[in-house]
């Protein structure tokens, strides 16, 4: 290590915002961008209100000067909104980034409503002057994306009923989502936790599910779900009149399947789906084997949802934010020279804000600064093996953005299901090597359980909300369900995609789960599970090729926003997604970490 030391910089671990405007939320620079995105987005509606249908293959050259008024805007808007999200995140009580970002959504609904008229002006193209726009030299890199706006404007109504369901969402589906936050926000109870009585948040209390006194954990638990029982039908009356809301305009748009938006949004067949979960049910014997497994650990006779989160044994290895980002460094470097040095640069510049202290948001995210091609990451690293895992994860989001840089903006808005390839793939070249390289048996063993409760959750958890969703929309068509039902439906959910593994359930999880109340997409679940499982399957493949693979995996991340993820995974992976056997490979390695954490406890039991 010693020679190590004179070429390794010191890393801060509180990221520089002053590269993009001096000052912090009050800068005047910000004021000027922001001026200027305003004076931007209102010549674009003006040129906007002369572009009419294109009625010859000759007006390629009118739809570039189109696709560069929205790439100014864009990128305008997206770096003041990156930014100033920042400014939110590190300092919870910045009054005036709240402001700021009131201002910049007023500015992107303004942007929403030019973008709907130019999807409906290209829809009414007739075909064969659009085959001839597609073929055009100027045009053809965006064919992908203008099919699909072209595709998206066919299945909506008229310019004046979409425009009358957005304006009517507002204060109708949006303001049940809005609803939801401020019910939450209300919800406080009661635990002991160290011989004292104290009040906590939902947040506050939901963390409780991985303290290492079973007393706390089941008191957190039953004090919770008392506090979803008294309030469950407002709960209930938020979800049905949401649901209602989306059934209601899905109806009038002729859709037939809840599932069509979601699947859509993230460009996958519905066979690609069904394989996905067809190999997950058929493979959740070890799973099973290991939630029993941890309740023997924890001396109960059957796992108990209140101790899914508990932990194994105390994983004491405690590491700097130096030492977890050379760790992270080593190990990308056997990956790959590119993630490697991209990682080591966003450390060097300081992208990254990690330091533990109060009045910052919690979790972590990626965000990215197009104008200035950079990312900024937020995470608060308190020094455990977790965290570090959770870096990586969001360095991979970075890298996505980093490996996108020569391509069009146009061709880089990439859905959610493939979001999580890069990051998860990072992920696991770190979470692996962690418990390679763990110090003792209870480090191993702690580790290793993190990377398992990963699998749980994706495959056992996230199925079960799937399975619940779906349920619950089938019986929503007919009339409003009630509370009673929802937790019924929620509990045979998750019985069943626990595979019987679970003692008792959490019926009320369908109030205490946010995603479920999120306007903007629905079914915001199994893009989850698809992004880890689509991962591991391009990280088996790594494993297999060594650093020779590097170069296919960027040119796969460069095509994430310009193809259907079967055709994503058929050009790069030279795999057929719609078959249970793709999917099989990624849980294998699942598996594989399941039998070595039965064989190290079995000694334990």
């Amino acid at each position: 290590m010693g020679d190590n030391k004179l070429t390794t910089k010191t890393y801060a671990e509180v990221w520089d915002l002053d590269v993009f405007f001096k000052g912090g939320s009050s800068s005047p620079e910000l004021r000027t961008h922001l001026d200027t995105l305003k004076t931007k987005l209102e010549s674009f509606e003006e040129q906007l209100s002369s572009f009419s249908v294109p009625e010859s293959g000759s007006e390629a050259e009118k739809i570039v000067s189109i696709i560069d008024g929205i790439k100014q805007v864009a990128e305008n808007l997206t770096q003041a909104g990156a930014v100033v999200g920042c400014y939110l995140a590190q300092d919870t009580t910045d009054s005036q980034a709240k402001l700021l970002q009131g201002e910049i959504g007023s500015i992107g609904a303004r942007f929403s409503s030019s973008m709907l008229i130019v999807q409906q002006q290209l829809s009414k193209t007739a075909d064969s002057v659009w085959a001839e726009l597609m073929k055009s030299e100027e045009l053809n890199e965006f064919s992908f994306v203008l099919n699909e706006w072209r595709d998206e404007a066919k299945e909506l109504l008229s310019e004046k009923e979409e425009d009358m369901i957005t304006a009517l969402g507002v204060d109708g589906y949006h303001g049940w989502g809005q609803m939801y936050d401020l019910l939450v926000g209300e919800v406080k109870v009661r635990v002991t936790v160290d011989g004292e009585e104290k009040e906590f948040s939902v947040g506050q209390a939901s963390n409780l599910s991985s303290h290492s006194d079973p007393t706390v954990r089941k008191e957190s638990f039953d004090a919770l779900e008392t506090a979803w029982t008294e309030k469950e039908d407002f709960f209930a009356k938020t979800l049905n009149h949401m649901a209602g809301f989306r059934l209601a305009v899905y109806k009038k748009r002729g859709w037939d399947s809840v599932l069509k938006e979601p699947l859509h949004t993230n460009r996958m067949k519905q066979e690609t789906l069904d394989a996905m979960w067809g190999a997950i049910s058929a493979n959740k014997g070890p799973f099973v084997k290991y939630l029993k497994r941890k309740a023997e650990i924890l001396g109960t006779e059957q796992m108990n949802w209140h101790d899914l989160d508990a932990p194994v044994t105390a994983s004491t290895q405690k590491v700097s934010f130096q030492e977890g980002a050379e760790f992270i460094l080593q190990h990308f470097g056997k990956f790959g020279p590119e993630l490697e040095a991209f990682s080591r640069k966003a450390f060097e510049d300081e992208w990254i804000e990690a330091e533990d202290r109060p009045n910052k948001r919690p979790g972590g995210f990626c965000t990215g600064m197009p104008l200035s091609e950079q990312s900024r990451i937020f995470m608060t690293f308190s020094g455990t093996m977790s965290n570090v895992a959770t870096l990586a994860h969001e360095l991979g989001h970075a890298y996505h953005s980093y490996a996108l840089r020569p391509v069009h903006w146009m061709n880089r808005r990439y859905a959610m299901g493939v979001a999580e390839t890069a990051s998860t793939f990072a992920e696991m070249i770190v979470a692996d090597a962690a418990v390679k390289e763990a110090k003792s048996a209870d480090e191993k063993l702690a580790l290793l359980e993190d990377k398992i409760q990963r699998s749980v959750a994706f495959f056992m958890n996230i199925h079960a909300r799937f399975l619940f969703e779906t349920r619950f929309y089938e019986e929503r068509k007919n009339g409003i369900v009630p509370a009673n039902r929802l937790n019924e439906l929620m509990e045979e959910a998750q019985r069943e995609a626990f595979g019987d593994g679970l003692g008792e359930v959490h019926p009320h999880f369908w109030a205490s789960k946010l995603h479920f109340y999120i306007t903007s997409v629905p079914f915001y679940n199994f893009p989850y599970t698809f992004g880890y499982l689509f991962s591991l399957s391009i990280y088996a493949k790594a494993i297999e090729e060594g650093s020779s693979f590097e170069e296919k995996y960027i040119a796969l991340l460069r095509d994430t926003a310009i193809m259907s993820v079967e055709d994503l995974a058929m050009k790069h992976l030279g795999e057929d997604i719609t078959q249970h056997a793709f999917w099989e490979k990624g849980i294998a390695l699942c598996v594989q970490d399941v039998e070595e954490f039965l064989e190290l406890t079995s000694s334990k039991g």
